[in-house]
């Protein structure tokens, strides 16, 4: 059983950091940065330093600088891709609304009601749950914005594409789902995607939104649930091991090819610029380890940025 973890000071986990290995040049700055981020979240990013050893110290001449300024990038990186998981979620939730609402109507009683999804039976239980979680989130928010509130208060309804801005990223992406065939083949096809390909993006989304909201580390987190191979994997000729790409299936570059898919061309190259420059910062403060180690974990390929412009 490992020893139980106790209270450290500042100054004690600056020994802390000394003894593991790393350079402190400018103690009152680490004194700064651990008081002001967290000694456990800074830390939480040593691994692409550490020695390839059972040592658990880090790399000759690792400086705090160093460590700082990957959590510092991620802290970027996380930023830009929530800023444009939000472009995507509000497009969705636009071209979702649409088209139930067009279909079926737009007061509650019609775009909730179990008739007009699936008619598999064996989806019946699902449904219910999802229609019951959407009049949840309404009864619980719709009264504190401004939109849903007015409507309610006014008409005694909310039409689904005043609904979509108290409905969570989460549950609307679930909804997709449940939906008729041929309305999933309506919404996907907006994208080029194909209604499988879609239901497989949505949850991912919706995942990374929670992480990149609750500030978690990004740049090299994997998903449960593997991207199908596409035309940028081969594109891009990802080197394959036992027939499988070795990058773009779960790893960040996932996510990267779920954008490129889902938004438009200008976003998407706006985004990738605003990555690339924080990475060329990132560049110039490792000195200890490459650049390349910290792109291989985010499972970008060495030819990446080609990306933008297939």
């Amino acid at each position: 059983m490992e020893r139980a973890k106790v209270f450290k000071t500042i100054d004690e986990q600056i020994d802390i950091l000394k003894e593991k290995g790393l350079v402190i040049n400018d103690y009152s700055l680490v004194k700064e940065k651990l008081l002001r981020e967290n000694y456990f979240f800074i830390m939480g990013y040593r691994h692409p330093f550490l020695k390839r050893d059972s040592s658990r110290t880090f790399v000759e001449g690792t400086t705090f600088e160093e460590l700082y300024g990957l959590f510092y990038f991620d802290r970027c990186f996380r930023n830009i891709i929530f800023k444009n998981i939000l472009i995507v979620e509000n497009n969705y939730k636009s071209i979702f609304s649409y088209t139930v609402s067009k279909k079926y109507g737009f007061k509650e009683k019609y775009y909730l009601d179990p008739k007009n999804y699936d008619n598999d039976k064996s989806r019946s239980r699902q449904i219910n749950d999802l229609i019951k979680k959407v009049k949840r989130q309404y009864r619980v928010n719709g009264f504190q914005h401004g939109a849903t509130s007015h409507y309610l208060e006014n008409y005694g309804y909310i039409p689904l594409w005043i609904g979509i801005k108290v409905i969570s990223f989460g549950l609307i992406s679930e909804m997709f789902s449940i939906l008729k065939p041929e309305d999933k083949c309506t919404i996907a096809h907006t994208y080029n995607l194909e209604p499988d390909e879609m239901q497989t993006y949505l949850p991912i989304l919706a995942n990374y939104r929670n992480l990149c909201a609750h500030e978690d580390i990004l740049y090299d987190h994997y998903t449960q649930r593997i991207v199908p191979d596409s035309k940028y994997h081969k594109l891009l000729n990802i080197d394959k091991t036992n027939g499988e790409y070795i990058y773009g299936k779960n790893d960040i570059f996932s996510l990267i090819i779920i954008m490129k898919r889902l938004l438009t061309d200008d976003d998407f190259k706006m985004m990738m610029n605003e990555i690339n420059y924080e990475l060329d910062v990132l560049r110039g403060k490792l000195h200890s380890i490459d650049i390349d180690v910290v792109l291989d974990k985010m499972g970008f390929p060495d030819n990446y940025k080609e990306i933008m412009y297939i």
